[in-house]
Parts: C-alpha cells; structure tokens; sequence
C-alpha cells in the first residue's frame, strides 16, 4: 500500500505530532509499506494550548502540498490535525485519494474550534475514518465540532518499548547511590515544572538526598531555576535538549518519573516512555494522563498545580522500593500495547478500511 502521511506542523522542529508521524512511517516500512511523509515547506510559532506550534501558513504551502498528493497519488492520504492550516484542511479535502485523520490536541477551551465550526465541519466532510489518539482527544473534537463521538476511533500513540528497555544509564548522571527524579519536557508553563521544583523543595527535609533531572528547554528555564533555595541548586541538574538516542538512558538513570503538567495533554507520550524504561510515574491527574495510567497501578496520579500533594505522590514510591518496584511492573505490562508495532497495524486496517480492502 503506498501512504502519503501528512503533518501540519514543520517536520524540522521537535514537537509529540512529528515525531508521532516519523515514528508511524517507520513502522508501517517495517511491514512492507510505501510511505511519504509531506509537512510544510517553512513555519511560523502560532501560540496555541500553552504552547508554540510550528504551523506552515505561507501562500506556498497550499500549492505544494497538493501538488505533492497529485504527483504521489497514493492509495490512502493519512493526516494529522486536519484542522490545522493550512497543511492539514488542504490535505483532507484533497480528494486524491481516501482520507484517514487523526486529531491528537486537547485543551481546556474549544472556543476557537467552536467559532471555526461551520468550516471545520466541511474540512472533515469528506474524511473516511476519524481517528483519535485518546478518548480526550475525539470527545474535545467531538463536541467542538459538533459531531457525534463515535464517529471517532481511539488509536493511540505508540512508543519504541525495546529502545526503552535496553537502555544502560547515563554515564556522568546517573548515580546509584542516590534516589533521583526525573522531568521530560519543554519549559513552558503547562508542562508544571514549576510544581515539580515546589514540591522538590518540600521533599528534601525528608528525603536529603534526593536528586532531580530536568531534561528540555524553553521559556521557564530560568525562572524555575530562580525558584530553587541556593543549598538545593546542586542536587537539580538542569540537562537541557538531549539528542534523541541520549534520551532512553536518562530514563534508565532515575527512580522516579515525574509528569506535573497543569493540562493542554490529550495523551502521555512520556508516561509510556517510562513505562518501557521500567519506571514507575508519578502524574497529574489530568485526562490525557488518565488514557494511560491507573492510579495505584503503575504509579500515583494527583491533582495538578498542587505542590503538597505532588509531593506526598512522589514520597510514597520513593521512600518504598518494594511499592516502586510493582508499579514498574504493572508498566511494562501495560505498554506492550502502546508498542509502535501494534499501533501501526491498528492504523493499517483503518487504511484498509478507507480504501475498501478486506
């Protein structure tokens, strides 16, 4: 089957969509696929959900993505974001070929999709399968849009579980001898890392020799830091942007992973990363975070933007290696299913389905 996947946002810059997209074209390869992957010539950073999303919005874009589609002529135009201009609303209404969409945001607010409703109705008209990374996801589109949730299908993101697995720690971070947390994400205020440090600060008088990874970038960097008691500084290592392969062995270097977002996540990438890592999670008990983790089971949920009560989750499984040791257990179980080979058979038979295959 030839597939043409299609990203609205620009593939040269990090974010969950792109490497959602490379990660599906790897996998549907692997099982003898012809897959394309098209995003935007150039972007520009649109604020949008509490973050900054590189959409491509110049005039060139509409002409050479649909002439890409025209030239590809694929059996099946996979997008992601079909509401996103202009890549994704061209590439769904394209009518090259049969058209298979999945929606990955989630906010608080659908306030511009609602003012936008009449459009993006006729955007997904013609859209043959509907998909969804989680049940926040399609009910956010659903109701944004005014169509009924079951027109969509849950297929989630997926993760690499064996590059987890396998990984051997971080030399120069990692420290045995010391219990130690850690935080994945850009440094923007959704991603909660100011909770994190808050409530790092209230765990040291109980635990003084817990350590704390922060791995990322962004606008928060240098608040959260300002945030921290000069005689804790040390034990916070702020890490930066790690390359891609760097990034399974600073999971296998903690004890502990730690997700405070404060919302905006329709899904929790990092959870299973840690899962496959074998660690248990600590998370905000937001709905995105809820689609992968049961509370009690592979770690402890609470509620976002509460530093204490972070605190006291973390606590729990920190100070009890037998606890941490279950719900790591409990992890790796649960993720086999996120793993990208199954995921991508899942989206193969929605393919199949579009173009009328058995």
């Amino acid at each position: 089957m030839r597939v043409a996947l299609v990203s609205p946002y620009d593939l040269d810059v990090p974010g969950g969509v792109q490497a959602h997209v490379r990660h599906l074209a790897e996998a549907l390869r692997a099982t003898g696929d012809e897959v394309d992957v098209i995003g935007p010539p150039r972007s520009v950073g649109v604020r949008f959900n509490g973050s900054v999303a590189p959409i491509g919005l110049g005039p060139g874009t509409v002409t050479t993505l649909h002439r890409s589609l025209q030239q590809l002529r694929p059996d099946v135009i996979h997008v992601h974001e079909p509401l996103v201009p202009w890549a994704g609303m061209v590439a769904a209404r394209s009518r090259v070929a049969p058209t298979v969409a999945t929606f990955h945001a989630w906010s608080h607010t659908d306030r511009l999709y609602r003012l936008a409703r009449p459009l993006g109705r006729r955007v997904v008209a013609d859209v043959t399968q509907l998909l969804a990374v989680s049940d926040a996801a399609a009910s956010y589109h659903a109701t944004a849009l005014g169509i009924a949730r079951r027109r969509f299908t849950i297929v989630p993101n997926g993760v690499e579980v064996a590059r987890f697995a396998g990984a051997s720690p971080l030399e120069g971070v990692a420290d045995p001898d010391r219990p130690t947390l850690l935080f994945v994400g850009r440094l923007e205020p959704r991603k909660g890392l100011e909770t994190l440090i808050r409530a790092f600060t209230l765990l040291k008088s109980d635990h003084p020799d817990l350590r704390l990874l922060v791995v990322g970038e962004g606008p928060e960097r240098q608040r959260c830091q300002s945030l921290l008691p000069v005689r804790l500084r040390a034990d916070v290592l702020f890490l930066g942007r790690l390359p891609a392969e760097d990034i399974p062995r600073v999971y296998a270097s903690c004890d502990l992973y730690v997700a405070p977002a404060v919302g905006g996540e329709s899904f929790g990438i990092v959870l299973l990363e840690a899962m496959a890592a074998g660690r248990a999670v600590v998370a905000s008990d937001i709905p995105g975070y809820r689609s992968v983790l049961t509370d009690g089971r592979e770690g402890r949920l609470v509620p976002p933007r509460d530093p204490e009560r972070l605190a006291a989750g973390i606590g729990a499984l920190i100070g009890n290696p037998s606890l941490r040791r279950a719900a790591a257990e409990e992890g790796r179980r649960t993720v086999g299913r996120y793993d990208w080979s199954v995921v991508a058979q899942s989206v193969r038979r929605h393919y199949l389905a579009a173009v009328g295959g058995p």
